[in-house]
């Protein structure tokens, strides 16, 4: 009451302070008549500007009632407009960009590198006035790198680095990315809990948001990395009717069907449906391995009226397939091997078979209410529902560290499942007190996770070498066991005898906060938002000796000036994240006088500046910034005592990223990004394998990234619609373990070439894609090796209606 109170008090003053403001909304298209997407609009004068969507249509809220000028601009055309705005009124315009007659030639461009940052700052916030550094990969740019699977997506985003493949297993099952020194998972979907133990289909996707820094204050402490997070923006109806189908087929036995149909349900087009449907099927690169899936994601909108609309949508995936190869390297003592020469590996052999699979059905739906409660002020309503199963085999390839250069075979039979909810209630303002401008989001989130575990242990099944030869010599007892086989019946039958958990967790956050951006002056912006969670486990429901409550504070504060308006920045921020740590059950060495030890929140705050531009009409936009990020209260296992933990330590990661969005002359557009990451524990273990002070966190990936893209397409003569398109992904050296207790072990850098030839018209387009070009050997890991996709070709061909 103490918090809510104040604030109560602070609304009511401010719903007073307001004046009356109308709405502008219209459609903007070519000469020819056909809808322009992707314009930039702005009322002179204001702070107010917006984008059209994909049909053209643009919306313009909360303006003062008054006379203005409304600029549309795109590849340095400008047309200008005079408007009128009424209280309490909506006012509809009709722009034509007379101009300029091919603009649908650029669409794919254009839509690459839309930002949108109301996700980011959970308000409506331009780019460059968000003093956060955050990424969008647009629908458009994974069209024209004909993206099949999420990995390839995030190929596009500065600063990030695959580091685990998904595994399908329980709790953690999708892909871990490197960020800015952590490791991270996509997590959210809409800003909302999107959980998953396996892989993502990009069918449904409209943009991807990497969002840089720890940020909890307005994501929370459960789904996010201290390094940042990956939000996946799902698409939405429009007006009017249209959609597409698609078919790729490639190499390794790629197949891939997708469909998206848009509909309204009536004849007042306020009800309207969507649908994005996906069928893909596809081998491993290498001699077993295989995925099959079917995504289904419906989606409903209705506006009620000028003030109430609802927004339903689901995501339906079911998936089957094989453990992706990944040799573990030992953590626990001696390395056999200090490069992929020891090692000696085969990366043709996945050392698995198509008969040992897993199974990864998943649902996500979200429910939206949209309530105008006057020209000031908004209320968003979400309720968010997600499932997330893993049923089937997960296999371990584990160094058995006995000294052969062998891996151990462990096989669990995975049944676990998690099911989650999310409510949050935010209200959103922009008005003015004393003369500044305001916009202020005041919000409120309950999260509930409950996790069901039933799955096996992990028996030993047999070793097998880099090579693939199997030895039936138990590393453990010295026996040689009788021949085991990679089919169903034989790995069933040693797991009978394996026994089984029986866990039932569950965890829920309650949070208040709030997050308020002020312009001080037209050009200089400052930033505070604060975030309180309250943190209540029940453990294992059983038994209460497991639960826990914790309570933890968030703050984050920026600055943005812009020397020239929207078009220059430059930025400040500190940012906070958090994680709550569980209690645990401590014991001397010897497992004698357990008691509970209970642990402090661990707390990562950031310190970042740099600068941000959107200069030439949009023609060249681009993030530069450096950041030092800094981790205390760590919590450890204690060297000294196996049963013990110890909290206090410290890790360092500070760095520099470039983020550029190029689109010089007409037709070219390219997409480049650089990252320098040097990370280190300040304060650690000297036995760990991970944590050992002066070392550099396996999680922390490569130091050097770099990223690019370019694309050109013909707009005039005999190559009107034929474009091109060519990319690089380039990494250094990585460290997959590097302590005194294991030695070092590292995997060369590499870069990757990849190219695609394309012809694009209004009805249907073609496009054939080679990835790999050089037909580069490399890998990732995290204390581990994972051999990376060789040269593929794929082929793909698109129908709009």
């Amino acid at each position: 009451m103490k918090i809510l109170f104040p604030l109560a008090i602070l609304l009511g003053a401010i719903f007073t302070a307001q004046g009356q403001t109308g709405t502008v909304a219209g459609t903007v298209s070519t000469a020819e008549g056909r809808p322009a997407p992707n314009v930039s609009l702005s009322l002179e004068n204001t702070y107010k500007r917006t984008a059209t969507n994909a049909n053209g249509e643009f919306r313009l809220s909360q303006v003062k009632a008054g006379d203005y000028i409304i600029v549309a601009t795109y590849a340095g055309i400008e047309t200008r407009q005079s408007v009128h705005v009424d209280a309490g009124e909506l006012t509809t315009v009709e722009i034509i960009l007379r101009q300029y007659t091919e603009l649908d030639q650029v669409v794919v461009e254009a839509d690459a590198y839309k930002e949108e940052g109301e996700y980011v700052a959970k308000m409506p916030l331009e780019r460059i006035e968000n003093p956060q550094v955050y990424h969008s990969i647009g629908s458009g740019i994974l069209e024209a790198q004909l993206a099949t699977d999420f990995d390839k997506a995030l190929k596009n985003a500065p600063g990030l680095q695959k580091m685990w493949e998904s595994t399908g297993r329980g709790g953690d099952g999708a892909g871990y990315y490197s960020m800015r020194g952590f490791a991270v998972q996509p997590t959210l979907v809409n800003g909302l809990p999107g959980l998953t133990n396996g892989s993502l289909d990009p069918a449904n996707i409209e943009s991807i948001q990497v969002i840089k820094g720890p940020s909890g204050t307005l994501f929370g402490s459960s789904l996010i990395s201290y390094g940042g997070l990956i939000n996946t923006v799902t698409k939405k109806p429009y007006q009017g009717f249209g959609g597409e189908a698609a078919y790729v087929a490639g190499s390794f036995g790629l197949n891939r069907i997708t469909a998206d149909v848009n509909a309204p349900l009536n004849k007042a087009n306020d009800i309207i449906m969507r649908v994005n449907t996906a069928f893909h099927s596809e081998n491993s690169f290498q001699d077993a391995g295989f995925k099959r899936s079917f995504f289904l994601a419906p989606s409903l909108s209705y506006e009620v009226n000028e003030r109430l609309s609802f927004l339903l949508s689901a995501e339906l995936l079911t998936a089957e397939g094989t453990n992706p190869t990944m040799l573990f390297l030992n953590r626990s003592g001696p390395l056999q091997y200090e490069n992929l020469a020891d090692l000696n590996y085969d990366p043709d052999l996945s050392l698995t078979s198509n008969d040992i699979t897993i199974k990864n059905p998943r649902y996500n739906v979200q429910t939206e209410m949209i309530y105008q409660i006057s020209p000031e002020w908004t209320s968003q309503t979400v309720v968010s529902r997600g499932f997330a199963k893993s049923d089937g085999y997960y296999s371990y390839l584990w160094d058995n560290g006995y000294d052969k250069p062998q891996f151990s075979v462990f096989i669990s039979d995975q049944n676990a499942h998690s099911l989650t909810t999310d409510i949050q209630q935010n209200f959103t303002g922009d008005f003015r007190i004393g003369g500044l401008r305001n916009r202020l989001v005041v919000g409120l989130d309950y999260f509930h996770r409950q996790t069901h575990d039933f799955s096996s242990g992990y028996p030993w099944f047999y070793d097998v070498s880099p090579r693939g030869e199997i030895d039936y010599v138990d590393p453990y007892t010295g026996e040689t066991v009788a021949p085991r086989y990679l089919t169903k019946e034989s790995v069933d039958a040693v797991l009978a005898s394996s026994s089984r958990a029986n866990l039932n967790t569950k965890d829920e956050t309650y949070s208040i906060y709030f997050s308020d951006v002020i312009n001080i002056t037209p050009e200089l912006l400052a930033m505070a938002s604060l975030r309180l969670d309250h943190f209540n486990t029940k453990g294992d429901v059983s038994t209460d000796e497991d639960d826990y409550e914790q309570t933890a504070l968030s703050p984050k504060f920026g600055l943005v000036y812009q020397p020239i308006p929207n078009k220059l920045s430059v930025f400040a921020n500190y940012m906070n994240g958090f994680k709550n740590v569980a209690p645990a059950t401590v014991s001397d060495i010897n497992g004698e006088n357990p008691v509970t030890k209970t642990f402090e929140p661990e707390h990562a705050n950031q310190a970042e500046f740099g600068i941000k531009t959107d200069l030439f009409e949009g023609r060249l936009s681009s993030t530069i910034s450096v950041y030092d990020i800094k981790v205390s209260n760590k919590v450890m296992p204690d060297p000294a005592n196996i049963n013990n933990s110890l909290q206090g330590g410290e890790i360092e990661s500070k760095g520099l990223e470039v983020d550029l969005n190029l689109r010089p002359v007409p037709g070219l557009s390219i997409l480049a990004g650089y990252s320098y990451n040097d990370s280190k524990v300040l304060r650690g273990i000297e036995e760990s394998a991970f944590e050992e002070a002066g070392k550099r966190p396996g999680e922390a990936g490569p130091k050097n990234l770099f990223n690019a893209w370019a694309t050109y397409e013909f707009s005039k003569g005999a190559l009107r619609g034929w474009g091109l398109g060519f990319g690089a992904n380039s990494a250094s050296e990585l460290i997959i373990l590097d302590s005194r207790a294991t030695g070092k072990f590292t995997v060369p850098g590499y870069t990757v070439l990849d190219a695609s030839v394309f012809y694009n018209t209004e009805k249907f387009r073609i496009t054939l894609k080679l990835d790999n070009l050089s037909n580069e050997e490399y890998y990732t890991g995290w204390s581990t090796i994972n051999p990376q996709r060789p040269r593929s070709f794929a082929a793909g061909l698109t129908y709009r209606f």
